[in-house]
């Protein structure tokens, strides 16, 4: 049961106390009146009566509503904190990937200097090559003083040789990984945009579902605006019919028990009830007939399916005939007091 649907019957509550109680003051007070004054005074109860089952029957057909409602939003509120996780969780995913990214791009900056170095070096290298010539094997052997010269300017022939092979595949590999990392620049950048816009979307969908829980607080506040309305009117209008109860009785004398006094409110609302008048009038305006589709509760006393089972019912509490419902509601009440209803 939502807190608007809680506040409503604890409103209907009031208010039906206040008719069964005032009422109960006035019978206390001079409990006999006129035939004519009786006579109006029972219409105008019968007016109050149906006045309150009205408003009861209104309870209990938005209250499905009004769960429902509270469901959403409880629905809401959960997905909006999931997003919002989820929502957090991406930003500092973003993060990371932004510092990987800035990362990467100034390992390319000093890839990119090592290529143009190394490019600079092996150009140097073509030049002197190019200007100079490279020696042949006959020059070598024939400008050779010994052959101890002549294995020295071979050995040294064979470094140089390597050293320009070294120096190319240098050039290669910081030319590989300039590709790398351009291309892990290119793969986080691409990832990146993709976290940003699902931050943007799950951003849009928080402001989405907050936007779906505001409506339904408003939902609420609106439907327990018109109850609370309906039922201060009635208590309003009880008042005025208990002023005019006391007027009409204030010349006689004799006074009434407050049992009697119940027992007679309870004949005029539709009982004589086995609980409590203003129990009955808050849980279902006395209409024996009456279910909460929300529920399952049924009958004058909306007494819930299970306790009907636990007591002895059988069938439907809404069904049974109106000395079955008292009969339970009187065994409940006996063992449980006012605590077994919502209204107690």
């Amino acid at each position: 049961m939502g807190p608007s649907l809680r506040l409503n019957k604890l409103l209907a509550l009031g208010v039906a106390a206040a008719l069964c109680g005032a009422l109960a003051v006035a019978v206390l007070v001079v409990p006999r009146a006129g035939a004519a004054n009786a006579g109006a005074l029972e219409a105008k109860l019968a007016g109050a009566r149906d006045k309150a089952g009205a408003i009861a029957a209104d309870l209990r057909e938005t209250d499905a509503e009004l769960a429902a409602a509270q469901g959403e939003a409880d629905a809401a509120a959960a997905r909006e904190e999931k997003l919002s996780g989820l929502l957090a969780e991406g930003r500092e995913r973003a993060a990371e990937l932004s510092r990987k990214l800035t990362q990467t791009r100034t390992e390319l900056v000093a890839a990119k200097a090592r290529l143009r170095r190394s490019r600079a070096a092996l150009a140097g290298r073509l030049v002197a090559i190019y200007e100079n010539g490279s020696p042949s094997t006959e020059s070598l052997i024939l400008g050779a003083s010994s052959y101890e010269s002549l294995l020295t300017q071979i050995t040294y022939l064979r470094e140089i040789a390597q050293s320009d092979s070294a120096l190319a595949e240098r050039v290669a590999g910081v030319r590989n990984e300039v590709k790398a990392a351009a291309l892990q620049v290119a793969t986080l950048r691409k990832r990146a945009i993709a976290y940003d816009e699902r931050l943007a979307a799950a951003r849009e969908e928080i402001a989405s579902v907050r936007q779906e829980a505001e409506e339904a607080a408003a939902h609420f506040e609106a439907v327990s605006a018109h109850h609370q309305a309906s039922l201060a009117s009635l208590k309003s209008d009880i008042s005025g019919w208990v002023k005019q109860i006391q007027a009409a009785r204030a010349a006689e004398a004799r006074a009434a028990s407050e049992a009697e006094a119940e027992e007679e409110i309870g004949r005029w609302l539709g009982g004589p009830y086995a609980i409590p008048a203003y129990i009955v009038m808050c849980e279902s305006g006395g209409n024996y007939a009456a279910i909460n589709p929300s529920s399952g509760a049924g009958g004058a006393y909306q007494i819930l399916p299970s306790t009907w089972e636990l007591y002895g019912g059988q069938g439907e509490p809404q069904d049974a005939p109106k000395s079955e419902q008292d009969r339970i509601a009187a065994e409940i009440w006996a063992d449980s007091g006012p605590g077994a209803w919502v209204c107690g």
